[in-house]
């Protein structure tokens, strides 16, 4: 998921300093160590909550202070302000998703400027940026990665309804381009339509029978690369694909959803992706405390790709292991991959 939104300048930041926090939801660990972290998302959504499990997890198994917070819009300027209030209380340590990929390195280098850390989870801002790491998924390569599995299950042939989030955002723009390259290798394979901008289940639901519609004898395979579409293309299929005589339409989504999960289990959707949320939230401030302890980036470490997990009817019940086993390993590979030790 990425919202973007227009550029927030350092003044305004400032401005807005103590604003907008007062219905923020925060959470605190116990405090047994000298480190404290901030985690921050920008609105309540079902990826935040998933991260902030990792976030909470750290914070008992260090025993390091982590307070997260929840916005209250999907905005910079929200966010900046309700960081910047987080900063003015003594946080020196933040694990930010950042709201728009250029707006939010204005207040990363407000902090940093004061002598604080900033890892990014989720998504990347522009660079260059004075965040310290991003751990995100690799948009583009997991977009490929379902794409290949869908035309597989597909049989290599057919047409594809090419189901996005929201454009703008620069999430969705790799999304996009990962998807088309893989069409283009596979010559018995086209995109027949292009659906988006959507930011709910039901208005996703809206367009995509809208879509079907006017193409249900035209789509073999649907790919959807956003959360709330892939649980609305497997509600629908779920009820398409279950009667009897229908044409099967194979698809292939991201996430896990519990409605997403159910429809594979029976055999009406193909695969989901699955991301490594949890992992985002507990190695970006596994990264912080280091941060904090002295331990320096390498040269040229910046993006750590959480990884992902192709979730079908046989592993449907056992992927969490397999994306526990990623963040395990990232978390052994910190100190010798990613990090450099004090002097």
């Amino acid at each position: 998921m990425r919202i973007v939104i227009g550029f927030l300048a350092i003044a305004v930041m400032i401005t807005l300093v103590g604003c907008g926090t007062k219905n923020a939801k925060t959470t605190k660990a116990p405090k047994t160590s000298a480190n404290k972290i901030a985690w921050y998302a920008m609105v309540v959504h079902p990826y935040f909550d998933q991260v902030k499990q990792g976030a909470v997890a750290f914070g008992k198994d260090s025993g390091v202070e982590v307070e997260t917070q929840i916005g209250q819009e999907a905005t910079q300027d929200n966010e900046s302000a309700n960081v910047e209030a987080l900063a003015a209380r003594g946080f020196k340590a933040f694990s930010i998703y950042p709201a728009d990929a250029s707006g939010a390195n204005g207040l990363y280098e407000e902090l940093t400027g004061r002598g604080c850390y900033v890892v990014s989870f989720g998504a990347p801002t522009k660079t260059p940026t004075t965040a310290s790491f991003c751990v995100a998924t690799d948009v583009k390569a997991a977009a490929m990665q379902a794409t290949e599995a869908l035309i597989k299950f597909m049989g290599g042939k057919g047409k594809i309804l090419d189901v996005l989030e929201l454009v703008e955002d620069p999430n969705t723009v790799l999304r996009r381009e990962g998807i088309e390259e893989v069409v283009k290798k596979h010559p018995g394979v086209t995109i027949a339509q292009t659906v988006a901008g959507m930011t709910s289940v039901e208005e996703s639901t809206t367009k995509i029978q809208d879509a079907l519609a006017g193409q249900i004898n035209n789509i073999d395979g649907i790919i959807a690369t956003g959360y709330t579409p892939t649980v609305a293309v497997s509600t629908i299929l779920a009820e398409r694909n279950a009667k009897p005589g229908s044409k099967k339409i194979h698809f292939v989504g991201i996430d896990t959803d519990k409605v997403v999960l159910k429809a594979i289990k029976d055999g009406y959707v193909d695969a989901t992706i699955s991301q490594n949320p949890y992992g985002h939230g507990y190695i970006s401030c596994s990264l912080l405390k280091h941060l904090q302890d002295g331990w320096k980036p390498k040269k040229g470490a910046y993006f750590i790709n959480a990884g992902t997990v192709l979730v079908t009817k046989d592993n449907v019940d056992t992927y969490p292991s397999e994306v526990k086993a990623q963040t395990t390993k990232i978390l052994g590979d910190l100190e010798t991959k990613y990090l450099d030790p004090p002097k």
